[in-house]
C-alpha cells in the first residue's frame, strides 16, 4: 500500500490521468533506512507488427507502480528476505511531467544527502534535466 500525507493512497481515474508519476520514499521498518526514487504511472509497451506490416506498434499501459519497491538491488533483496510488510511506502510529490519527476527526485536526494548518509540505500543520483522540463514548478 502506498501512503500520501499520512493516509493510505487510493488513486482515482482522475489522478491517473492528471499525473505522470510521483517521487517517493520507502522506509525499511526494521532498520529505519530509506530509499528515495520516482515512478511513472504509465509505460509504453512495444508490440510486434501486425501480419503483413513492418512497423512495430506501441501501446500505453499502466505500470507496475502498485507493486513497485524501487530499483535498488539491495532493497529488492531485503524485500524477498523480510516481506512487503517490513516496508513503508510514501508518496512525496505527484508530478505532471518526467522532467518534473527527475528534478524533484534529485532535489530530495541532494537535500537528504542520500549518498553520504548511511541512513539511505541510494547508491547513485542520476538526472538530466533542462529548464524547459520544469516550467510547471515556477
Amino acid at each position: 500500500m502506498w501512503h500520501y500525507q499520512g493516509k493510505e493512497y487510493k488513486p482515482t481515474e482522475e489522478d491517473l490521468q492528471e499525473w505522470k508519476g510521483f517521487v517517493y520514499i520507502i522506509t525499511d521498518k526494521s532498520t529505519n533506512k530509506k530509499y528515495v526514487g520516482k515512478k511513472l504511472f504509465w509505460s509504453r509497451k512495444t508490440l510486434p507488427p501486425l501480419k503483413g506490416k513492418k512497423l512495430k506498434r506501441r501501446k500505453i499501459v499502466e505500470s507496475d507502480w502498485l507493486k513497485y519497491y524501487g530499483s535498488s538491488e539491495l532493497v529488492k533483496k531485503l524485500l524477498v528476505e523480510h516481506g512487503e510488510n517490513n516496508f513503508y511506502r510514501e508518496i512525496l510529490y505527484f508530478c505532471k511531467s518526467k522532467g518534473e519527476m527527475g528534478y524533484l527526485e534529485a532535489k530530495e536526494q541532494f537535500e537528504r544527502n542520500v549518498l553520504l548518509d548511511d541512513e539511505y540505500y541510494n547508491g547513485i543520483i542520476n538526472c538530466r534535466i533542462h529548464r524547459s522540463h520544469i516550467q510547471s514548478l515556477k
